[in-house]
């Protein structure tokens, strides 16, 4: 791999950005992939598979060829609105996926380093918390606190942003109320249809780490359908 590559390589992986490396694994050379980005002569033969690997997010070897492609795809910026108990759980079970987490809860008495080490959060109310917070069509929301005035507004930002997952917590008595206080501040019955509440994969358990288990499991499921 040349100098030039390795370097614009580590400063794309800084910055966060999408990209793939390809390599012809018999001549050795190798090229930086981007999304609208024309390939050289080397691989030009292979743009729509490697376009095809890339939206899939997958590694390997294009079948029939000697190119290898490995894909550096950002990661998911999950946010969690609640510093309660299963959200604990559900940092434990997320740390090793591909997921981004960060805690938004103006309640200082929850949202603590302690509880919540190496983690970023926000002790403020949603509404300035997303000010400080880059989000989009790629992002996920987990409503956990209950309260409508803390989780109301986070929810109300995920539908304008259309965040590929939306979900929150509560019994569907709870859901109900939520799903008309949204209706009547505008959104239409397919925005609110787009929120899974009660939230999770229905596994039957009911202990935090079990729902939290359940959350983990439907966000991965709602990432591979995007």
């Amino acid at each position: 791999m040349k100098f030039k590559t390795l370097q614009e390589i580590i400063k794309k992986k800084s910055f966060k950005k999408e990209f793939a490396i390809l390599t012809n694994l018999k001549n050795g050379e190798t090229e930086i992939f981007e999304p609208g980005r024309s390939l050289s002569k080397e691989f030009q033969n292979y743009q729509n598979q490697v376009e095809n690997f890339f939206k899939k997010k997958k590694n390997g070897v294009i079948e029939n060829t000697d190119i290898f492609i490995e894909s550096y795809i950002r990661p998911i910026k999950v946010i969690i609105i609640g510093a309660v108990h299963i959200a604990q759980y559900l940092v434990d079970f997320a740390k090793s996926l591909n997921f981004e987490i960060l805690i938004i809860d103006p309640r200082g008495y929850f949202a603590t380093s302690q509880r919540f080490p190496d983690l970023k959060i926000i002790n403020k109310w949603p509404e300035e918390a997303f000010k400080e917070i880059e989000t989009s069509e790629s992002s996920a929301l987990i409503a956990l606190t209950h309260d409508p005035k803390i989780d109301d507004p986070a929810l109300k930002h995920a539908l304008n942003k259309k965040f590929y997952y939306i979900g929150a917590l509560g019994s569907k008595k709870t859901h109900e109320n939520r799903c008309q206080r949204l209706k009547e501040a505008g959104f239409s019955d397919d925005q609110i249809k787009s929120i899974h509440g009660p939230i999770g994969i229905k596994l039957g358990g009911k202990s935090a780490p079990e729902i939290a288990l359940s959350i983990v499991a439907q966000l991965v499921s709602e990432t591979y359908k995007k």
